[in-house]
């Protein structure tokens, strides 16, 4: 029986990168039925609304989401809609698994790196209070809770995916309350997966030794801020935010999705890379159940890179958006 996901197309290149990815589902025989919504700064020029009410009541109704980039205007009052999403639906993990393609031309040939981000507090609750025309206060927000279940969550995924070390990211050297809370419940929490080594690291020295030796980390944990920078830190080690898989979890909904932006400038072209949306897709099918659904589009994928002779321009190669689906397509067609 097919499983009914929320899609999200999004603005700039997201309506290209979704018909790509759904074309690419369909051909592996991905069991699913779509519920597709206009989304983004187009969506809120014609009707007022950044996501229409009906699209957030197909994500409450199906309770996973499959969404492309949202263009969000800059500096004119507006709220990042996926922060709103976020913290809407209490979708408090974020995980980024940034993999090298050895296929691929990258700097580093052993990245193999999960970043565990909690989701919805620090500064990125966005409280913030003007004191004078001169000086702003912006409030970072650490509670236990929030800090116990990202925590655990990164201890469970070692667990579940054969990972072998968590390392904590924090600054509690100088936040010394609220990153240090966060290390101690770290700390606390790793007594109770004594098979996998913890081990914790100062921000700015994650950071040094991410472009340095990357192949010392497995699975990072961290709060919000610290995770936003870091996992883009992490894509560009493999070639990028169009390689980068993304999934927003919580307790009753879930949200995949492609990390980068909407890049007006191609949109249109017929030149965006569809692979961190479609790697975000293939996360969801894992979390479906539909792990050998799956492999076999990351096999296809996969297969494509290593030959390299049909890649975006991104990717190094001159192909179109179409060519690259179309290639991919063809080695599902040839398992």
């Amino acid at each position: 029986m097919n499983q009914t996901i929320t899609v999200f197309r999004g603005d700039g290149i997201g309506p290209e990168i979704t018909e790509a990815v759904l074309e690419i589902l369909n051909a592996a025989g991905a069991p699913l039925n779509y519920e597709v919504f206009d989304v983004g700064a187009a969506m809120f020029e014609k009707t007022g609304e950044f996501i229409p009410e009906a699209g957030l009541k197909s994500f409450e109704k199906n309770r996973i989401l499959l969404k492309a980039p949202i263009t969000t205007p800059i500096g004119k009052g507006f709220r990042s809609l996926n922060v709103t999403l976020r913290l809407k639906y209490d979708l408090w993990a974020n995980i980024r698994p940034a993999r090298t393609n050895p296929a691929l031309d990258n700097r580093f040939d052993n990245v193999d790196v999960v970043t565990v981000r909690e989701n919805t507090e620090d500064l990125y609750i966005g409280e913030e209070e003007e004191i004078d025309e001169n000086t702003v206060h912006a409030i970072k927000r650490i509670t236990r809770k929030a800090s116990e279940r990202i925590i655990r969550k990164a201890f469970e995924y070692a667990m579940e995916n054969g990972r072998k070390k968590v390392t904590c990211v924090h600054k509690a050297n100088i936040l010394k309350k609220s990153d240090g809370m966060f290390l101690r419940i770290f700390e606390e929490t790793a007594k109770e997966y004594p098979q996998i080594e913890a081990d914790s690291m100062i921000v700015d020295a994650a950071c040094m030794n991410l472009v340095m030796h990357p192949e010392r980390f497995d699975v990072m944990v961290m709060p919000n801020l610290y995770g936003d920078i870091v996992s883009d830190l992490t894509s560009g080690l493999i070639g990028g935010l169009g390689l980068l898989p993304s999934c927003n979890l919580g307790d009753d909904h879930a949200m995949y999705e492609a990390v980068h932006g909407s890049a007006p400038d191609i949109a249109g072209k017929n030149i965006a890379n569809p692979t961190a949306l479609l790697l975000s897709a293939c996360m969801m099918l894992d979390d479906i159940d539909q792990k050998e659904c799956a492999d076999t589009i990351r096999h296809a994928l996969d297969q494509v890179f290593e030959e390299g002779k049909v890649l975006t321009p991104d990717l190094g190669g001159q192909s179109t958006t179409t060519q690259f689906v179309e290639e991919i397509i063809d080695h599902l067609n040839k398992k």
